[in-house]
This record gives structure tokens, sequence and C-alpha cells, in this order.
């Protein structure tokens, strides 16, 4: 942050208070929003718009686990863009609704390894596919999942309350504890990257989830190299 205002980039901090204290947490948003010029009240009726497209996604993701009907990949696409919408929340929402008609329209796929994919979204391209490729089926994307903001509450302290990322990873891992109850996948695969305090929290996730687990790391952009496609070929055979 202090690189980018040294270059001379505007920048407007939000804190997530540790804790998740409602106080702490609502003045934040009211800071962004004198910020922004806007009020509370604009910004809820905004969070009620969204709120219906962010169905759509929760659609998406539901048809991934439940029906075998959209792959891993298409998963990580649709819920990572939920973090913004790709600037055009209309838009976004009318492409989803259309994917959705295709989706529906699919032969459910049952025969795969169901996995589980928690930690970063991977900036690694080709991952999800490969593990399509090689035997296994992802069927819960952790974080992405929450960018979907996938239990929806009627204000936004609230809403930024159940956000689990930006808190303690307890938050996390009883999150990911109950979606791993819920979908079944036979291991997990916990991706970090290079340099990044969220490595620790793989020393928690081997020793809580009860599954085998597989951790990925990545460094820059690019494609899925082949030490890590023979890993993950090994993973998949240890489950089978």
């Amino acid at each position: 942050m202090e690189v980018l205002q040294y270059r001379g980039v505007s920048v407007t901090p939000f804190s997530f208070p540790y804790d998740r204290d409602p106080r702490a947490l609502s003045l934040e948003i009211h800071k962004l929003a004198r910020r922004f010029g806007t009020t509370i009240p604009r910004a809820e009726a905004e969070k009620k718009k969204l709120d219906a497209v962010r169905q759509a996604a929760l659609e998406i993701d539901r048809l991934t686990w439940q029906e075998g009907k959209v792959t891993g990949e298409e998963n990580h696409r649709w819920l990572v863009s939920c973090s913004d919408f790709e600037g055009d929340p209309d838009g976004y929402e009318r492409k989803a609704l259309a994917f959705l008609a295709r989706a529906r329209r699919r032969p459910a796929r049952r025969d795969p390894i169901p996995i589980a994919f928690v930690g970063v979204p991977p900036i690694t391209s080709g991952l999800h596919a490969y593990f399509e490729e090689v035997g296994g089926r992802v069927v819960l994307n952790e974080v992405q999942r929450q960018f979907a903001m996938p239990s929806p509450t009627k204000s936004l302290t609230g809403q930024y309350r159940e956000y689990t990322y930006p808190y303690s990873f307890f938050e996390r891992l009883a999150d990911i504890r109950g979606e791993v109850t819920r979908r079944g996948p036979r291991g997990v695969v916990h991706y970090v990257q290079s340099f990044c305090f969220r490595q620790i929290e793989d020393i928690l996730l081997r020793e809580e989830i009860g599954l085998p687990v597989l951790t990925l790391e990545g460094d820059e952009p690019g494609p899925l190299d082949g030490r890590t496609k023979i890993r993950i070929q090994a993973f998949l055979e240890m489950l089978r």
C-alpha cells in the first residue's frame, strides 16, 4: 500500500477486524461509504440487487457438486468472478443464467474422484482442468465460493461478518468442514502462494480436516508444470 501511495496511486484502506467485532466492522463500512460519497441505505439497496446476481453463481456451484453438471474449472471461473462481477453485474447475471440453461441439459458426471480445493484462488492456469483430465472432480472451491457470499444476510455488516476469508483460519476451517461433510470429497488440495503467510495454515488444515491433503504452491502466473502434474497423478492414485 505504501509503494502504491508513493507512486501516486490513491489508496483507500479497509480493515476487517480480526475478532469479527460488528461495531468495528460497521465503522469501517461507514468510513468507506463516506469516502466514496454514498450512504449506508444506498449501499444496502445495491447489496439486495447483488444478492439476486449471486444466486445464479450459487446455483452454478450447486450443479457442480450435487448434480455433476459443471466442471471444477467452470465453477472456479464463475465464482471467482463474483469478486467484481467482471465490472458489470447485470451482464454477469445474463451470462450466468445462459450458462445455467446449457449446463442443466448436460449429463451428470459421477465417476471421477471428488476433490475439495481450498486456499487462495490459483494463478496457475489449467490446474482444475488437469484434475478432471486424470480422474478427479473438484466439488468445492472454498475461497471462490466465499466471493459469492453463500450465506446472505440482511445487512452489509452481517454479510461481511459471514465472509470467512479475511478473518482467522478457524472461521474458514469451520466452513470447510461443513462443506466437506455436505459434498463428500475424498481428498483436499490446499493451494498456497509462495512467500504468503497463509502457508502456515497448512499445518492446521492437515491436523484438523481428517482427509488426505495435497499442498500445491504457486509462484508466478503460468501453465501447470510437469512436476506438479506428477504429484497430482500420484495423489489421485493414492485416493483410488
